[in-house]
């Protein structure tokens, strides 16, 4: 089995790099049959702006452009999909949404044909790890929680027929945590092809 592991974050050094390690780390630690690969956004400089060949490909008009059908031949390979991000502002970086507005495509993740759509990605599981500042109090006290899930397991995968199987917030990551977001990020990991796992790891 196979992941895709994308991740958004400009410091290599930062704990969402580590974080994504930990889950590739868990990934392969039980069943070395399994494999990973971490697209890095920045380090491969992909550019999340939605242009005009964008707009052309949704309309069907065109074929995607070459880098999106580069990232989407990426995810077509995989088994799972796993999205590692720091929360800017209570949702994914704009680096990551950008990936997501433009590769998730009309005629590739769905079918959006006079108003009724078809869901194409039911064959890919996904996994969400955020990894956030503020605490859970602060989180559960003003909706993130919600917001942030339906804004994107529901909004964005749910639309798609992507399967949701892990939807984790590592949160009060300015107080020390780092250790305990890794091993949890490995716990993750090993979990990502366990179908027993996939569901115990799926509430924050």
């Amino acid at each position: 089995m196979h992941a895709l592991i994308v991740l958004a974050h400009p410091d290599s050094h930062s704990l969402s790099h580590a974080i994504a390690a930990g889950i590739a780390e868990g990934i392969t630690m039980f069943d070395a049959g399994n494999s990973f690969e971490i697209a890095d956004l920045t380090e491969e400089a992909f550019d999340p702006r939605f242009n005009e060949a964008d707009i052309a490909a949704h309309r069907r008009k065109a074929e995607a452009p070459a880098d999106v059908a580069v990232e989407q031949a990426r995810i077509d390979r995989a088994d799972a999909l796993v999205l590692v991000y720091p929360v800017y502002w209570w949702s994914m970086p704009a680096l990551m949404k950008g990936w997501i507005d433009r590769v998730f495509a009309n005629g590739w993740a769905y079918d959006d044909i006079s108003g009724k759509v078809a869901k194409k990605l039911g064959h890919l599981s996904v996994h969400l790890v955020g990894i956030g500042g503020a605490d859970a109090r602060t989180y559960e006290r003003h909706g993130y929680f919600s917001a942030i899930r339906t804004q994107i397991d529901h909004g964005i995968f749910d639309y798609c027929g992507a399967p949701v199987m892990t939807s984790e917030l590592l949160l009060d990551s300015d107080a020390g945590t780092g250790a305990v977001h890794i091993e949890m990020a490995r716990r993750i990991g090993s979990n990502v092809f366990n179908a027993a796992g996939r569901a115990a790891s799926g509430a924050a």
